[in-house]
């Protein structure tokens, strides 16, 4: 938690609220412009925080709060909802109006986007009295995360995730206060996006913690679940950095106990990256990780793997010129840095003092 704000910071944040609530009162009332108003306010508060506003509201020297204390780093960006989220903590009243006409539009595009950016802290920080409000509170965080997460696959939204998983996922007492339902669905939530924020390390205590799913007999346990969820949304991407980026964090899941079940949907899915055409059209490079990250988790059949794929290829000539072009180019590469390592260490060789 921050520690308390300056008055020229409560200012500000109030200032901000006073915004935010206009904006969605616009929305409720003008039904013609209530998507294109609600999307540019869901813009608006992942917006960078520029750096007039950072010396109002993190500024050291008047007693302010800094971004690290944020659970932010220098290198990453400071965004309106992370200090917005913040500050529903620190004051809800502030937040009630915002909540009340978010409430209103549930069933508007961008509102639950909204909610999960703006009180994904308040949700679990802030005391709820009735079961009814925490069940639909809980179940707009989901979506609305789930939404945000998969919109732009931006380092825009790094820091929410960070929460849900480390201060809520990895601990039982705050999970605890939204129904098992909710529960389930955040763990389903962020098995699909760990591997893109970069919390491989927590993946350990994180499978520790998983919900018990009343379908565990039939699909497994906390490995099988989350090795399932991470295959269907890698089947859902299309952006070649962002698959790179999955393959080469899936070398984790080396060593993990699965049933034959699981472990034939992953090899699946980093097969069907691994050949040129429909349905995926994955680029070289793509092709390429798949291969490494397969050869990789499942070693056994490796080289079957590859002949078969070769005899698939020989089946499309439209496919050889370029394949050939690929080949004689890595064998080129390799020849001309083996012959520089071999100039090299020769050159050091002689450049080496001669014992006496």
């Amino acid at each position: 938690m921050a520690q308390a704000s300056t008055a020229p910071s409560s200012a500000y944040l109030s200032a901000l609220t006073q915004e935010i609530e206009k904006k969605l009162q616009r929305a409720l009332v003008t039904q013609s412009q209530r998507l294109d108003l609600l999307q540019e306010l869901f813009a608006d508060i992942a917006l960078e925080v520029d750096i007039r506003a950072q010396d109002i509201i993190l500024s050291k020297d008047e007693g302010g709060v800094s971004p690290v204390e944020y659970g932010i780093e220098p290198e990453n960006r400071l965004c309106f909802y992370d200090v917005l989220a913040d500050h529903y903590v620190r004051a809800p009243e502030n937040g009630k109006r915002i909540l009340d006409l978010i409430v209103q539009l549930w069933s508007q595009s961008f509102a639950s986007h909204i909610f999960s950016l703006l009180f994904h802290k308040w949700l679990f920080e802030v005391e709820l009295e009735h079961t009814e409000v925490l069940l639909r509170y809980s179940s707009a965080l989901v979506q609305g995360a789930s939404n945000v997460f998969w919109y732009g696959y931006s380092q825009l939204y790094m820091h929410a995730l960070p929460y849900l998983l480390e201060d809520v996922a990895l601990v039982p007492m705050p999970l605890n206060k939204i129904p098992l339902q909710a529960q389930r669905d955040l763990y389903l939530l962020l098995s699909r996006f760990i591997f893109f924020y970069n919390k491989v390390d927590k993946l350990g205590t994180f499978l520790h913690y998983f919900p018990v799913f009343p379908n565990a007999f039939l699909v497994g346990g906390p490995a099988d679940i989350f090795v399932i969820e991470l295959t269907d949304q890698v089947q859902k991407l299309k952006v070649e950095p962002v698959l790179l980026h999955y393959f080469s964090q899936m070398r984790v899941l080396r060593g993990m106990e699965l049933r034959m079940t699981t472990s034939t949907r992953l090899k699946a899915c980093l097969y069907s990256y691994t050949s040129p055409g429909g349905p995926m059209y994955p680029t070289r490079a793509v092709r390429h990780a798949a291969w490494d990250a397969l050869d990789f988790l499942f070693p056994v059949g490796r080289y079957p793997r590859h002949l078969i794929s070769m005899f698939f290829r020989l089946l499309y000539p439209w496919y050889w010129p370029s394949s050939c072009w690929n080949f004689l180019l890595s064998c080129a590469t390799a020849i001309l840095y083996s012959l520089l390592r071999y100039i090299f260490s020769g050159w050091e060789k002689l450049r080496r003092p001669k014992s006496p």
